[in-house]
């Protein structure tokens, strides 16, 4: 699926007072040990997001090959927005930052964020596509891929060898005939799938090249009730009929690993990592679990996904701009891109790379469906549609509970509409 980049029109409301407020490195020193000799350069990432050996290794080579000093600074996930959204005001900003790939144009749209074209001519000739979309704004790259995630079936293998099946489904009607089969043996839910699992149905959305939002003259508007949006909802409940899930809440409420972990769901569709929350709670399932690639139509081609993950962006306000391209230049190079792969299990910025992650069963099931894969609409005015109660949230479970996909959407639009007109 390609959907569109949706570039941003305004700027988001948590991103207010952003603006350039520096150039590029201005005191002359090129690149090398000796020319950027006694310079520091600070780098926020997130918790989590930098492995113990990937971030020795890095900062080793980082201070031999530039003679400057690496500063990496680990920010809580709670609060960055505004955390951020302040310090890239301010006259000392972070040199380069983690961002969130749907975060990234809204700050671009703000001035923020430095300019990194000559960098992508320089190492992102082979970037995968569907990873870079959210880093590129009016055809400048104010960003770099760096990270991503997302969701695959996470499932019971005792369950599915016990109902016949002995082999991962390659597509959705093998999938549906697992799920058949599970169902007629009668000692298990074949699948564990709420109501409102909103990303998955993303991906589902995403799978049937559907849009969440048009444009009516310059205003972003609901394209809710668009026919594509309820076939993609026809196949969520189609999945979502096979479970005994509460129609009105969401993958977390309860926890759907939790449930699973108690050995009698076939399946459920997650993040790798959600296995580990089963085990936590019931570590005899550790043996049983295995994970496959969500199937599309057919097999050469993976249902859609949302994507998730980080780029890194330098700060326009930044003083140290050459500085930090050298460190995006070692830190998105084969050799580290392909150690956090392995070491982090995370799906790499390049579809080369993905051999990184042999070995790693989950990761392994995420990445066939990378290259097909999305993000929620790139436009600021989103971040304002997901608030709770969720909007879309809401119309799933209207559908669950048996009101057309018509009627379902136009019981939401004026909400939609109305988070999408917010102030910026």
């Amino acid at each position: 699926m390609k959907r569109k980049l949706i570039a941003a029109v305004g700027v988001a409301g948590m991103l207010a007072g952003v603006a350039a407020c520096g150039s590029d490195d201005s005191d002359g020193k090129g690149a090398g040990a000796d020319g950027f000799k006694g310079q520091t350069l600070t780098v926020w990432a997130m918790d989590g997001s930098t492995p113990d050996g990937w971030t020795k290794d890095l900062t080793a080579e980082f201070e031999k090959k530039t003679g400057a000093k690496l500063k990496i600074e680990i920010q809580q996930w709670n609060g960055i927005q505004q955390k951020l959204t302040t310090a890239l005001s301010e006259t000392d900003p972070p040199d380069v930052f983690e961002i969130g790939n749907t975060q990234t144009p809204a700050y671009a749209e703000t001035g923020g964020l430095a300019d990194l074209s000559d960098l992508k001519e320089g190492i992102g000739a082979d970037w995968t596509e569907s990873l870079n979309k959210s880093a590129v704004v009016d055809g400048k790259q104010y960003a770099a891929p760096w990270y991503f995630a997302n969701r695959v079936v996470i499932y019971n293998k005792s369950v599915f060898k016990e109902a016949g099946v002995t082999a991962p489904p390659k597509t959705r009607d093998e999938f549906f005939k697992a799920l058949d089969a599970i169902k007629a043996k009668g000692k298990a839910e074949p699948i564990y799938l709420p109501g409102q699992n909103w990303y998955f149905f993303d991906g589902l959305l995403i799978g049937k090249d559907a849009d969440l939002v048009k444009k009516d003259g310059d205003t972003w508007v609901s394209n809710l009730a668009d026919p594509k949006v309820g076939e993609a909802m026809a196949l969520y409940k189609k999945y979502a009929d096979y479970s005994k899930a509460p129609k009105d809440k969401d993958e977390a409420t309860p926890q759907q690993a939790d449930v699973f972990a108690k050995g009698k769901v076939g399946a459920f569709v997650g993040m790798g990592w959600e296995a580990a929350t089963a085990i936590k709670a019931n570590p005899a399932i550790e043996k049983e679990i295995g994970y496959f690639t969500i199937p599309g139509e057919t097999a050469d081609k993976p249902e859609g996904v949302f994507l998730g993950g980080s780029n890194l962006a330098v700060a326009e306000g930044s003083e140290k701009q050459e500085l930090a391209k050298e460190f995006l230049k070692i830190a998105l190079s084969d050799t580290f891109e392909g150690q956090l792969a392995k070491e982090g299990g995370v799906i790499p910025n390049k579809e080369a790379l993905q051999s990184n992650l042999k070995g790693n069963p989950a990761a392994e099931a995420a990445a066939p469906a990378v290259q097909g894969g999305d993000t929620t609409p790139l436009i600021p005015e989103w971040a304002a549609v997901e608030n709770a109660p969720n909007p879309i949230k809401t119309y799933m479970t209207a559908v669950m509970n048996g009101k057309s996909h018509a009627d379902a959407a136009k019981q939401v639009e004026a909400e939609f509409n109305k988070r999408l007109a917010q102030k910026q």
